[in-house]
């Protein structure tokens, strides 16, 4: 099984047009398609949860607290967090890599930061 992410609502969108421009056969869902505008964190990590995808985020300040909190009682298939000021390329490279070159189950529960 391939890895399939979820794009936060804050998540650049060069970051989606990047993806889809390089590696087309890539599974990123965006927030729009996900229904995430407005909706507060917690349900944010319920959608991508119950949809298999690794959430990708730009929300520093309160996305890591959330996603502790979520997975004390919910199994997670992840976080990917972008740190300030990292170029969108390194960004887009860096999940193309976690996509080619890793499993879905080595991102449950897990919370990591870009650049990796």
């Amino acid at each position: 099984m391939r890895i399939k992410f979820q794009a936060d609502w804050d998540l650049d969108g060069r970051v989606l047009r990047g993806l889809r421009r390089i590696a087309p056969e890539i599974d990123m869902r965006t927030a729009s398609n996900a229904g995430l505008e407005g909706i507060e964190d917690p349900e944010v990590l319920r959608v991508a949860a119950a949809s298999s995808r690794i959430l990708v985020s730009q929300d520093r300040s309160t996305m890591p607290g959330h996603s502790r909190r979520f997975v004390a009682g919910s199994e997670s298939p992840g976080v990917i967090l972008v740190r300030a000021a990292v170029p969108i390329g390194v960004v887009i490279e860096e999940l193309l890599l976690i996509w080619a070159a890793s499993e879905p189950e080595e991102w449950k529960n897990r919370l990591a930061w870009i650049p990796l």
